[in-house]
């Protein structure tokens, strides 16, 4: 057996057998079952009926003694055995805070493991030693669980964070690394710095940078900010600048890649409480194909009393002929404390041309979806949502989902 699925079915027992135990011991237990039924048609017109079961679980100050665990996965069986659906184990871990007078947190276990540097499901261990003069330093290092059904004990990650706030808490600055072995040869050597400057009621200054060791490249930039010292409004820039990352193992690796780069400006207009209005206007530069310009605006309503819902409308433009025009539209309506119903609609017009001759060709693309969410408790509800698609290439497709939640 792989070690990813030894540790799949350890940490789903692990989170089965804590359950009796959290209930004499812990000080706190909860968590949440969710029971999902899906259908659908695949593209060979067969219909689908997979089942999920989903089950989340916290337990806090597990023994009395200030160890948490938390625990999140899914149990999946396709009844038609059309599709192929897998269970899967998604987080499992224990976890402690203030160790060693409140110096120290740790956690141990299947997690997600989040850097400037990098990402990645983990089963290992990440400890942070806090508060060392104006610092904090991280360590975390395990198997590489991103793709667990190949995983074994020669897919390892590893790596390290530094980061601290400065000037009166209002500069937070951080640089990370992360290395990622794939059947022990080094996939992926990467460096991150990120910082984040906030004076408050006034400006909010942001950078992400991402450095490609192996390649000697940069991989992903992103640069922002968002002014804001009136309550009623705000004005938000960004520059992203993107380049994919392929493990050294892979085929992909060897091959040229372009980087995509894009300019956004965005304009957002608190209209009154609970309702928002925005404008946006990106600029995307490509390196094989025409750059493009992005329009988009949209109002939206947060539901206060009993209606919610937005309208949005995109409009996209290059020299190419490869336009579209979308509207993306959704209302819901509290109906009582027990029924919350709604509809929904994405349509996208695409211009496209297809071949050197500029003929042209116009595709479009909607879907429509009417959902709604019962509740029989504070603890239990039900949720439908059944969807209706359609393109020039699929014509209809349906799809529908029910899940039924108990909350404990």
């Amino acid at each position: 057996m792989k070690v990813g699925k030894m540790l799949l079915v350890f940490f789903t027992l692990v989170l089965l057998c804590t359950i009796p135990l959290a209930k004499v011991q812990a000080a706190s237990f909860s968590g949440r079952s969710s029971t999902v039924i899906e259908w659908f048609d695949d593209p060979s017109d067969e219909t689908a009926l997979p089942i999920y079961e989903y089950i989340l679980l916290n337990v806090r100050d597990l023994g009395n003694g200030g160890m948490n665990f938390k625990g999140y996965g899914r149990l999946a069986s396709d009844t038609q055995d059309v599709v192929d659906v897998d269970s899967r184990l998604y987080y499992a871990f224990l976890e402690k805070q203030g160790v060693f007078d409140s110096r120290v947190d740790f956690r141990f276990g299947r997690q997600f493991v989040v850097t400037t540097a990098g990402a990645s499901v983990m089963d290992g261990l990440d400890i942070t030693f806090n508060n060392v003069g104006p610092l904090n330093f991280r360590f975390f290092g395990g198997g590489d669980a991103t793709y667990y059904e190949s995983y074994d004990k020669d897919d390892l990650l590893w790596g390290a964070e530094v980061y601290g706030l400065f000037l009166q808490n209002r500069l937070n600055l951080g640089l990370s690394y992360m290395q990622k072995w794939d059947e022990s040869e080094l996939a992926k050597e990467l460096i991150g710095i990120d910082l984040d400057y906030d004076r408050e009621n006034l400006i909010n200054i942001y950078s992400e940078f991402q450095f490609n060791y192996l390649n000697n490249a940069v991989s992903y930039f992103l640069a922002g900010a968002k002014y804001y010292k009136s309550s009623k409004w705000n004005l938000r820039t960004e520059y992203l600048y993107s380049l994919p990352v392929f493990t050294s193992t892979s085929i992909y690796s060897v091959f040229a890649v372009d980087k995509y780069q894009e300019f956004m400006a965005e304009y957002a207009y608190n209209i009154a409480v609970g309702l928002r209005a925005f404008g946006r206007y990106s600029h995307e530069f490509y390196e094989e194909f025409s750059d493009a310009d992005v329009f988009e605006a949209g109002i939206e309503k947060i539901r206060r009393r009993n209606f919610s819902g937005y309208l949005t409308v995109v409009y996209r433009n290059d020299d190419d002929g490869q336009n579209l025009r979308g509207v993306k539209a959704r209302a819901a309506w509290m109906f009582s404390k027990k029924l919350q119903a709604g509809v929904g609609a994405n349509v996208d017009v695409l211009d496209r041309r297809i071949d050197f001759e500029n003929n042209e060709d116009e595709t479009t693309s909607d879907l429509f979806w009417l959902y709604g969410t019962y509740f029989f408790t504070n603890r239990v509800n039900v949720q439908l949502k059944v969807e209706r698609a359609s393109s020039d290439l699929w014509d209809e497709y349906y799809r529908g989902r029910v899940r039924f939640n108990i909350s404990f």
